[in-house]
Parts: structure tokens; C-alpha cells; sequence
């Protein structure tokens, strides 16, 4: 509204019409959405966020596991204020080469002719320059490009089938990020949109002289007391750059988020013992000096034998109460791959590893609730796993804080290999709550998804043992999916007054149906049941 109606810009609306406020106005919006960006991957400003909410109210918490998608969000929309900023400068770029190719007796041409001097309106400064020769010469035009560019190669390689498949085109590609803020913050130095200068205003008002310019004087520095009559040259002049004092203090914020990370990084890591477990998996357990975490975290892992630059985040499935922290590398692309193949080939002397983190997610909360549902599927268990073993560790302690009273784990595999490594500790965890006494606070159930007729016969046969056959525990695998309709309905029923958090690692179609669950199974009387959803997000 401000480049659409002020009189300051009623000369270069001459020259470019409505597309003006169309590029101007885009470019605020994309100021604002460049602002933010940057702040939903600071890792550590989330994770000090997260810690200094831990007295607010829940729903005020749960905004800060929606980083990644706000993230998304902020890009798709700069994605299309780009498109918008775009093209009406290409059009701006059209009306002023049709400016500078109009005759001299019109306004247009007396407009596009003024200001050798560098008081010019028109940055097209002969008939002979181009289109091509602005967009291709100028600092608006070259940076323009260079961003454009830049952002479409992020937003290209930012595809879920991209990150799946190819995750490191993703991860060098979103590094341009670099190029476009560069670009944006020297974007507008060119001041190549102009309007009138202040004095400019004065002398000669654009409702009283614009249909006058065929007589427009050159005003001269003694002509202060002027004939109001008279209409004078108008002057023109850019506005300042204003891009850097929306971006430059987030910018600030991620460099010292990035220089954090480095140096936590540095810290010197040892790789105390691996383990290979079925389905492809690789346990490494680790100790670093001052390393403290809670439940449900996760951290960046960087090998440089694989590769200096790439970090992938991993969740913690050691409990806060050990001495050492872990995590468990299921094989799921080339670089995990790598990874597995180099432990594998140096059992007697690990490869160094750099580590940074740990850092906050939602499973954080997990006993904030009166009730938990913890769903994991496949390798996204190991949340859970380190907040079974927390749970294990609280009961040899007889820590008597804890809010939560009651677990329901839910485990859905596609393979039997896959319950192996978990079946050790789900057993320790069986045996300790029946000599505590609290054989009721746990209730986990198995899901295999794929099972052929040789193991369906197998169940059988042994249907009537009392350890179950798959995983060796007292609870049997169930063979399926299981039916979340049932197991929200008995959810509500046994526990009418509490808090239920549902905490998920897995596909987002799973999570899905799990968030509508939760809306259906929540009482409208906010005394009564209530169900929160909760997901993994790295």
C-alpha cells in the first residue's frame, strides 16, 4: 500500500504500473519469512527453549517439536513470495526498457531521459541497453539470479523422496543456504527502485506538475523562493537496503548455534564397545567428557573415514543413569552402510567419531503424564528404549517422583530378527518389576507385521508355552497391526481421569492415524481423559 499510494512514488508508477507494489511488497513479506528460517534449526536455542518452558503450559511446549515442519512451511512460502518478487520485477524490467525506447516529448521518455548524474528513475539508460543487460549487469539482477537459483536447487533437493533416497544431494545441496543469505544481504545495494527525494516533493507535487513536464525547469540553488506556479525537474533517490536489518540478527544467532556445535564436536570421543545385532543393526556405545542427557534425546554423529562433512542425528538408547551414552545404526542408506562396513572391518580399533549434542525432542515428556503410549516401528524404538531402561534404573533406586503410573509400548516389526536386541532388555525389566511388585506399571505388546507359514505353524504348535516362542517373553507376539480404535477405547476406559501422552517413532502415516485417535478419544470434559500427541521429529 505504501509503494501503491504515496506521492513520493508517483513518477516511477508512471514508468511500472502495479507491478511496483507487487515486487515491493513481496520483497517485505520475504524479509520477514527470511527472518525466521533460520531460528527452527537452532538445535540448541530449542533445546534451551525447551528446558525453560518445562513450567509452562504443555500445549506452549508441544510448539517446539513442530520445528522441521515450521521450517517447511517458512520455505514453501519463501518459494512462492520469490515467484511473485520474480516476476513483477521482470515485468518492472519490461515497463522500463518500453520507458526508455518512448519518445522525448512524453512523460514516460522525459522520465527514463533525467539524472546523468546518478539522480535517475529509470536504470535503463539508453535505447541500446537491454532487458538482459539490466538483469545480467546490475547488483539487483546478478544477486537476483544467484538466489533464485540457489533456492531452487534447495527447494528441489528437499523432496521427501530425495532425503529418503538420496539423503546426501539433500544434505550439500541445503548448504547453498549459504550463497542465498549473501546474496540477500547485498541484494539490495544496487537501490535501483527509486522515488522522490523529500526536497523533490516540495517544489514540484506530482497532482500539479505531472501533466506540466513539456515546461519542467531545472531548478538551481538559489531558487528557494520560487514560483509556486513553477514545476521544477523532479529528483529521485533509493531507498537504503533494508534486507540485512531483518536477517542480520538471526544470521548472528545461527553462526554462534554453528560455532556451539563445532566445538562440542571437537571433544574427544571413545568408542568403549560395539555389538552387531540382527536386521542389520550396529550397537556403539560411547563415553565423552561432560556428556549429560535426558530420555528420548538424540545427537549428531559425524565419521570422518566416511565422510568430514555429513552429520545424520540418531536417538540415544542409553538411560540418563549409565556411564556411557549409545546408540543403535540400523543399515538404511550409503552412508550408514559405510559406517557398519568400517566398524565391522575394524572391530580391534574403531574409527574416531565426533558427536555433538545431545538435543531435546518431544520424548522428553514422557513421564510429565499420568499415562504413556509409547508406539515404535522397526528401529524407531530406540526412544523408548532408553526410556525403559531410565524406568528400570528408577525402580532398583525405589525413586518414588514418579508421576507416571502406568506404560503401554506398543512395538510393530516387519521381521523377527528385529526383536532381538530388545527382547534382553524388556526381560530385566519384566524381572524387576515383579520383585518390586510393580509387574502392573509396564504393559508391552509385540507386533510382527511379515511372517511366513512356517512361523504362523510354529505359533501354533506352541500356543500353550508360556514363554513366547519369537522373543522369549512372557508376552505373546501378536500377528498384524494392531487395531488402535481397541487400544484407545481400553486406554480411556481403565484410566477416565488422566493425562494420556501418545509418543510415536515411526512413519508419518502411522502417526496420522494415531493424532486422530487422539481427538476422537479425548473427553470434551477437560477433567476427564485427555490424549496428547507426541512424534519424533529430527
Amino acid at each position: 500500500m505504501f509503494y501503491q499510494n504515496q506521492k513520493q512514488y508517483a513518477y516511477t508508477r508512471v514508468l511500472l504500473g502495479p507491478a511496483l507494489a507487487w515486487a515491493r511488497g513481496s520483497a517485505a513479506c520475504l524479509n520477514f519469512n527470511c527472518l525466521l528460517i533460520l531460528l527452527p534449526v537452532c538445535r540448541n536455542l530449542l533445546s534451551f527453549l525447551r528446558g525453560t518452558c518445562s513450567c509452562c503450559r504443555r500445549s506452549v511446549r508441544k510448539q517446539l517439536d513442530h520445528n522441521l515442519a515450521f521450517h517447511k512451511i517458512l520455505g514453501y512460502t519463501i518459494a512462492l513470495l520469490t515467484t511473485i518478487h520474480t516476476i513483477a520485477h521482470l515485468v518492472n524490467v519490461e515497463r522500463y526498457y518500453d520507458g526508455a525506447q518512448s519518445a522525448n516529448n512524453t512523460l514516460k521518455g522525459i522520465l527514463s531521459s533525467m539524472g546523468d548524474d546518478g539522480d535517475w528513475v529509470n536504470p535503463i539508460r539508453s535505447k541500446s541497453e537491454t532487458q538482459s543487460y539490466l538483469c545480467f549487469t546490475t547488483i539487483a539482477g546478478v544477486t537476483g539470479v544467484v538466489i533464485t537459483l540457489a533456492l531452487i536447487l534447495m527447494i528441489t533437493s528437499s523432496t521427501e523422496f530425495i532425503r529418503r533416497c538420496y539423503f546426501e544431494v539433500f544434505w550439500y545441496t541445503h548448504h547453498l543456504f549459504i550463497i542465498f543469505f549473501a546474496g540477500l544481504l547485498i541484494h539490495g545495494a544496487g537501490r535501483l527502485v527509486r522515488g522522490q527525494t523529500s526536497g523533490s516533493l516540495e517544489s514540484n507535487s506530482y497532482e500539479s506538475c505531472h501533466d506540466k513536464y513539456s515546461i519542467w525547469k531545472k531548478k538551481s540553488g538559489d531558487d528557494d523562493d520560487h514560483d509556486h506556479d513553477d514545476c521544477y525537474m523532479p529528483s529521485f533517490q533509493g531507498n537504503e537496503p533494508a534486507t540485512w536489518k531483518w536477517i542480520i540478527a538471526p544470521i548472528i544467532l545461527y553462526v554462534l548455534e554453528r560455532l556451539l556445535r563445532f566445538y562440542r564436536s571437537q571433544q574427544r570421543v571413545v568408542v568403549i564397545k560395539t555389538v552387531s545385532h540382527p536386521s542389520k543393526a550396529l550397537e556403539i556405545q560411547m563415553q565423552k567428557r561432560g556428556f549429560k542427557m535426558e530420555v528420548g534425546q538424540y545427537i549428531f554423529i559425524n565419521c570422518p573415514l566416511v565422510s568430514r562433512l555429513e552429520w545424520h542425528p540418531f536417538t540415544l538408547t542409553s538411560a540418563p543413569e549409565e556411564d556411557m551414552f549409545s546408540v543403535h545404526i540400523r543399515s538404511a542408506g550409503d552412508w550408514t552402510d559405510s559406517l557398519i562396513k568400517v566398524f565391522q572391518e575394524k572391530a580391534d580399533n574403531p574409527p574416531c567419531l565426533q558427536v555433538d549434542g545431545p538435543f531435546g525432542t518431544a520424548s522428553e515428556d514422557v513421564f510429565k503424564y499420568d499415562v504413556s503410549m509409547l508406539v515404535g516401528a522397526g528401529i524407531g524404538v530406540t526412544p523408548f528404549a532408553s526410556i525403559l531402561k531410565s524406568i528400570w534404573y528408577k525402580f532398583q533406586n525405589d525413586d518414588h517422583r514418579l508421576k507416571t503410573k502406568k506404560i503401554y509400548f506398543y512395538w510393530i516389526c516387519r521381521e523377527t530378527g528385529a526383536f532381538a536386541w530388545f527382547a534382553d532388555l524388556l526381560r530385566s525389566l519384566e524381572q524387576e518389576m515383579i520383585s518390586s511388585g510393580k509387574d502392573g506399571f509396564l504393559n508391552y505388546r509385540l507386533f510382527l507385521t511379515s511372517w511366513d507359514s512356517s512361523i504362523a505353524g510354529h505359533a501354533i504348535i506352541n500356543f500353550d508355552v508360556a514363554i513366547d516362542t519369537v522373543t522369549g517373553l512372557k508376552q505373546k507376539t501378536s500377528y498384524g497391526r494392531p487395531n488402535w480404535e481397541n487400544e484407545f477405547t481400553q486406554v480411556a476406559e481403565t484410566h477416565p481421569w488422566s493425562t494420556v501422552g501418545v509418543f510415536l517413532c515411526g512413519p508419518q502415516a502411522l502417526g496420522k492415524t494415531l493424532q486422530q485417535c487422539c481427538h476422537q478419544h479425548s473427553s470434551m470434559d477437560p477433567r476427564k481423559v485427555q490424549f496428547y500427541f507426541n512424534k519424533e521429529n529430527f
